[in-house]
């Protein structure tokens, strides 16, 4: 699906729409763009890529943050910044998103609770923060819907745009807020954690949502309930997406596409293929050979 709703790349630093525009690049040989300013606002979400972001305040001076997979970063009207590449022959993809200070007026008119992190980077400066694995899929899962939501022609799409664009803004001040508000974790953020863990280190065994619930003495149903709430998906989806992320490092490192599949818990080549050319828009062996290091 990320395929299909990939942006080209273009040096527009202006923005065509009146309330919002939002984009999910994926680029490789990408040439470091000079210092610029938008007289909208921009969020980014980083995904994969050697690169450092340079953010320069009013007084000339700047700050430097090495980007993380996961990494979120708000830059409001007249900040400058860009992102310096570090090595262009790696793959770098991101989501940016745009939106215009009418249109955070509009948004603010409806609830405050939209502006958390903008008052933020205007009041205090703080433009960037690292989001968790489970933290970036929530995240990431809004980005993707709000992009699948705008690229068809389905009835009521005007009004669907809306409620993902709601969505997408509250989740990520959500996130942001709920981690600078937390004295301690609750018991339901314990348990999600570590399921997480669990599967990050068992991705070679069956996983089933039987056996997780069991490791765990709870319900099949709570732990279902769960993941769908905090993530959008399912247990089932969120395992094959880290089954797939483990074989999209190993294969563009250059281990075997037989070997990494198996390693990583899937049972037959078959599914892999199909899963792998679903989630990544091209076939293991097309991956390997444009990606390879």
């Amino acid at each position: 699906m990320k395929n299909k709703l990939r942006s080209s790349f273009n040096t527009r630093q202006y923005m065509l729409s009146s309330d919002f525009e939002v984009f999910y690049y994926s680029d490789r040989n990408f040439k470091t763009l000079n210092p610029h300013s938008h007289d909208y606002y921009e969020f980014y979400l980083f995904i994969e890529g050697d690169i450092t972001m340079e953010i320069f305040r009013s007084n000339g001076e700047s700050q430097l943050h090495k980007m993380s997979s996961g990494d979120l970063m708000i830059v409001p009207p007249g900040t400058s910044h860009h992102a310096i590449m570090n090595d262009p022959t790696q793959n770098y993809r991101r989501f940016v998103f745009w939106i215009s200070k009418e249109c955070c007026k509009s948004l603010m008119q409806e609830s405050v609770d939209y502006m958390y992190l903008i008052q933020k980077a205007e009041a205090f400066h703080k433009y960037i923060y690292s989001l968790s694995p489970a933290e970036y899929h929530q995240v990431e899962y809004r980005f993707l819907r709000l992009l699948e939501e705008i690229s068809s022609d389905r009835y009521g799409s005007s009004t669907a745009r809306h409620l993902c664009l709601c969505d997408l803004i509250l989740t990520i001040n959500r996130v942001i807020y709920d981690n600078e508000h937390i004295d301690a974790k609750s018991d339901e953020v314990s348990l999600f954690q570590n399921i997480l863990s669990y599967v990050e280190s068992n991705l070679d065994s069956s996983l089933s949502l039987d056996e997780i619930a069991g490791q765990f003495f709870v319900s099949k149903y709570y732990v279902s309930h769960l993941f769908k709430d905090t993530l959008g998906i399912s247990l089932h989806q969120y395992i094959i997406k880290k089954r797939l992320a483990e074989c999209q490092s190993a294969i563009t490192n250059g281990e075997s596409i037989s070997k990494t599949y198996e390693r990583f818990g899937f049972r037959d080549y078959s599914s892999f293929f199909k899963a792998f050319k679903k989630e990544y828009g091209i076939s293991p062996k097309e991956y390997q050979t444009l990606y390879s290091h």
